[in-house]
């Protein structure tokens, strides 16, 4: 990535990520597909109300492993082979760690966090945390894939995540059928077959990366354990966790708030969700290439590629959620359609989805940037911006929910438009600033 048009490297990176996105989100969305229309709208409610308390420790693993690909990449970049291995063995250590003492947690503390904290009605409260706890076993493979994601990224391969997720992918699907369709596990089923297929992405990662890559060729002796290097991966990921957790946090006051209108609406944010994640497809991919790209090119000193880099991928950024927001408006009723919700369901969700897609064209010109940040070092600043857009959008959705006069339940998607308005402003003040250029290489010693 430090020769040639930045472009060109840019999409070649881009693509598989995004399409790797793509099916992860398909992943998901299969899950709601077949809950919604063989075990009905309780069902699909469930699965809906713990995606923001799931989230919170899928932040860890994203974080901690993205800032454990920050590192990777930066002597990649400065063609450090030795720090490139021992910065990998420690991250899949610190990782897998993660991961098991986060299903302990999660599970531990799951009826208090539903019942009290995220609000989910009576009815649907047993449903919900037999998905959860289910869900909380497999989290170890969540951890493990993330970390060897984010490492093969880190060094330029970002195509073999996408045919590992394809498998699972399929695996998933065939899985939710046999379970929830076919053996009438409800929720437990669609459960038990996310779990198998992340096992299975999991699995494949390793064997992958092991054999393609003789510097990740460990055998179970020579992982080795380095407190310096785990530290500064804790140091560049926890603000980067942080920001996803804030994330979580903040969408877990909204949707207590949403969880406040009924059941009808509680099913209807589900899909709007599911639709949502899938506009913020292209602009969490570039985000993805972009901290490699900065990454790489700061480790070998070309900051200038760096900045061309950014802005041609704004531009690609914004053209292509503009072509999938104006896609999925168009489509919007038959979208709903799949997922079997009620007629009072499917008003809320139509209105939701035409309004995100709108909305979330502000994403596409700031959350790119990220990316730029987390490369350069500046992993703190995206957390400061997550904070302010979140608050923003939980601070008006708990104003006007009550006010049908101005918006009533419609502020449950129209907060979208205040807090993104928000970090759109505080990020390019920052970018502009040139701060994020200070200190960007990584003090390895």
């Amino acid at each position: 990535m430090t020769e040639g048009a930045p472009w060109k490297h840019i999409i070649r990176f881009t693509l598989p990520v995004f399409f790797g996105l793509v099916l992860q989100q398909l992943y998901n969305t299969v899950d709601a597909i077949i809950v919604g229309n063989y075990c009905g709208e309780s069902s699909l409610a469930a699965v809906g109300t713990t995606a923001t308390f799931t989230f919170l420790f899928l932040a860890m693993a994203t974080g901690f492993s993205a800032g454990n690909g920050v590192v990777v990449a930066q002597a990649f970049g400065a063609n450090n082979q030795n720090e490139v291995r021992a910065n990998a063995s420690t991250g899949i250590l610190l990782l897998l760690g993660m991961g098991l003492a986060s299903t302990l947690i999660g599970i531990s503390v799951s009826r208090v966090a539903y019942v009290h904290f995220v609000g989910v009605p009576p009815e649907i409260l047993d449903l919900t945390l037999q998905y959860f706890n289910i869900c909380m076993l497999g989290m170890v493979f969540q951890f493990g894939y993330n970390i060897f994601s984010s490492i093969l990224r880190a060094i330029g391969d970002s195509a073999a995540t996408l045919y590992f997720l394809l498998i699972t992918s399929i695996l998933n699907i065939v899985l939710d059928l046999l379970f929830v369709a076919y053996f009438k596990w409800d929720v437990a089923g669609a459960a038990w077959a996310t779990n198998i297929s992340q096992a299975v992405s999991f699995i494949a990662a390793y064997i992958y990366m092991s054999k393609r890559y003789p510097v990740f060729r460990f055998k179970l002796k020579e992982f080795t354990w380095n407190k310096a290097l785990a530290w500064l991966t804790i140091k560049m990921g926890f603000p980067i966790a942080l920001q996803l957790a804030i994330v979580s946090i903040g969408l877990t006051f909204i949707q207590r708030a949403v969880n406040s209108f009924g059941k009808a609406m509680t099913a209807s944010f589900t899909v709007g969700q599911r639709m949502e994640l899938f506009l913020n497809l292209p602009f969490h991919a570039f985000q993805t290439t972009l901290a490699t790209y900065a990454g790489q090119n700061i480790g070998a000193g070309k900051m200038d590629r760096v900045k061309q880099g950014m802005k041609q991928a704004l531009a690609m950024s914004f053209v292509s959620t503009l072509i999938i927001s104006l896609t999925v408006c168009y489509f919007n009723q038959e979208i709903i359609r799949i997922f079997g919700i009620s007629d009072q369901a499917a008003v809320y969700c139509r209105d939701h989805i035409n309004t995100i897609a709108f909305t979330n064209l502000l994403l596409s010109f700031y959350v790119p940037v990220f990316g730029v940040f987390q490369g350069a070092n500046h992993t703190a600043f995206p957390t400061f911006v997550a904070t302010c857009a979140l608050g923003t959008r939980a601070l008006v959705t708990y104003i006007f929910k009550d006010n049908p006069d101005y918006f009533g339940y419609s502020i449950i998607w129209w907060n979208n438009l205040f807090g993104f308005s928000v970090g759109i402003i505080i990020t390019w003040i920052y970018y502009f600033s040139g701060c994020w250029q200070k200190n960007s290489r990584i003090n390895m010693a």
